[in-house]
C-alpha cells in the first residue's frame, strides 16, 4: 500500500535521525532502519496495529522511544506523525483535519 507524509512528520524523522547520528553516526543508521522496517510493516499490515485515537493507529518503534501514527485509507497510508513517545501526547491531533496538505513518499 502506498505510503503518505505528513510534511511534519517527514521534518519529525528527519530531525530524529539527525539528533541520533550527532549522537554516534551508526546510531542515526539504525534509527534510519527501524523506522523504515517499521513504516514498511504500516504500509504491509495498516490493520495490525493498535487504533488508539480513532481513526488514528499506532506503531511503536522496538528500539527507539518512537511511534508511527497513521491513519489506514483504501488506497494509502497517511502518516500523520512520527512522535517521540515521552513527548507533548497528542500534539499531533490538529494534523487529522490538514491531510490534503500531505505529500506522498
Amino acid at each position: 500500500m502506498r505510503v503518505i507524509l505528513h510534511p511534519e512528520a517527514e521534518a519529525e524523522i528527519l530531525g530524529a535521525q539527525r539528533y541520533y547520528s550527532e549522537v554516534r553516526p551508526a546510531l542515526g543508521r539504525r534509527f534510519y532502519d527501524e523506522l523504515s522496517s517499521l513504516l514498511l510493516r504500516v504500509a504491509e499490515r495498516p490493520l495490525a496495529f493498535k487504533q488508539f485515537a480513532p481513526p488514528a493507529h499506532r506503531a511503536l518503534a522496538r528500539h527507539f522511544p518512537y511511534a508511527v501514527v497513521y491513519v489506514p485509507r483504501t488506497d494509502a497510508v497517511w502518516i500523520i506523525a512520527v512522535m517521540h513517545v515521552r513527548r507533548k501526547p497528542g500534539y499531533w491531533k490538529n494534523r487529522l483535519t490538514t491531510r490534503s496538505e500531505q505529500k506522498q513518499s
